[in-house]
């Protein structure tokens, strides 16, 4: 190769590394516009779904066989930067949870928004009234619980507040024994926790002789046995709460099943009404007309337009003594043109018809032992 075509060769990376630049900016500028709109919605900083499109579709432009490992590495290299460029700019979500730190609504939120300030509230409500009024971003609110079941509380505000839903999210719940640092597990006495986590891991506490003393909550457990300082004295809590407290994890996954588990709804002021990737669910809530057969013509409606209802349940309302609104989630999107009519018939057999909210499949949100 001769000086002129070097020369040449090099102009050519010259030229294509400027128009890569400014296609650079660009493209971070819409990324900044999608961050921000993420901000208003509450939804996460990353969606797999959406990146395994992005990868898909941008190898399918290379044409040289050889390129295709070359070009992965930089269009994942280009979605990291996305993402950590996105994390800056939304490191001031606020994120209202009802518990304290260390509590599974405390380790869910921050699994769901990593890079955003947790808010502790008293309950559900001031969590919830905390978004409504401006004060916070988003909320994270249990929906049900594998071995409790709803969360009644959260599915009433969901029926009379004006948030929406937009994300599910599946935190698996895995109780640690936890105890002071230089604590043995062969030492151990007495267990702390919230009885629910009590009764989970009641077989390891039965076996081992041990005496269970409740609190509040797995947090405030895991707290009074660091302040107590007693080796004798573990808790049982999460390992997101052992690290947060400083205490060691003396036995791991004590509880009896691995199938616990507790789903959460991020609750946003901003109705979610793109496409959704990977398939969409929507939570319908209504109210139905004081005939005979009301219900049963509801459900008749739903059936007949193709929609799945994976759960059906009804909830008193507050103010109306023994009446009662139902509860369903739901596959598919109400936006089509066969959900809008299912709506249109739905309106004439229930008083009320509330979309609470829509949301891609949803996501589980696993532990990091690290």
């Amino acid at each position: 190769m001769n000086t002129e075509v070097l020369t040449a060769q090099r102009e050519i990376i010259n030229e294509t590394d400027r128009e890569m630049a400014r296609l650079f900016e660009q493209r971070m500028e819409a990324v900044k516009r999608i961050a921000l709109w993420k901000k208003e919605h509450g939804l996460p900083i990353q969606d797999a779904g959406r990146e395994q499109e992005v990868i898909a579709r941008n190898m399918a432009y290379i044409r040289d066989d050889e390129l295709q490992g070359d070009y992965d590495l930089f269009i994942r290299n280009m979605l990291n930067c996305s993402r950590g460029y996105q994390r800056r700019l939304l490191k001031g979500i606020r994120a209202a949870y009802s518990g304290v730190e260390g509590a599974f609504a405390y380790i869910a939120a921050k699994r769901i928004f990593p890079e955003g300030e947790a808010v502790s509230c008293q309950d559900f409500a001031e969590a919830y009234r905390k978004v409504e009024n401006g004060d916070c971003d988003v909320c994270v609110l249990p929906l049900e619980n594998s071995y409790a079941g709803e969360v009644g509380q959260v599915t009433d505000l969901m029926f009379t507040g004006s948030l929406h839903v937009t994300g599910v999210y599946t935190l698996p719940v895995n109780h640690h024994l936890l105890g002071v640092p230089g604590a043995k597990a062969e030492d151990i006495r007495r267990v702390v926790s919230h009885p629910q986590a009590l009764s989970q891991c009641g077989e390891y506490i039965r076996r081992h002789g041990l005496e269970a003393v409740q609190a509040s909550n797995t947090a405030r457990a895991a707290q009074a046995v660091m302040e107590k300082g007693d080796p004798a004295t573990a808790a049982i809590a999460s390992m997101e709460t052992a690290r947060l407290y400083g205490l060691d994890v003396l036995e791991k996954n004590i509880n009896e099943s691995g199938l616990n588990a507790t789903r959460f709804a991020v609750f946003s002021r901003a109705e979610n009404r793109t496409p959704l990737s990977g398939g969409t669910s929507f939570l319908l809530l209504f109210t139905v007309n004081h005939v005979a057969g009301a219900l049963a013509n509801a459900i008749t409606v739903i059936g007949r337009h193709g929609f799945n209802m994976k759960a059906l349940r009804s909830r008193p309302m507050k103010e109306l003594p023994w009446q009662y609104y139902f509860f369903a989630e739901m596959e598919g999107d109400d936006r089509s043109e066969e959900g809008q009519q299912m709506m249109r018939e739905l309106a004439e057999h229930c008083n009320v018809v509330k979309v609470a909210g829509r949301f891609s499949p949803e996501i589980s949100l696993q532990e990091d032992e690290a």
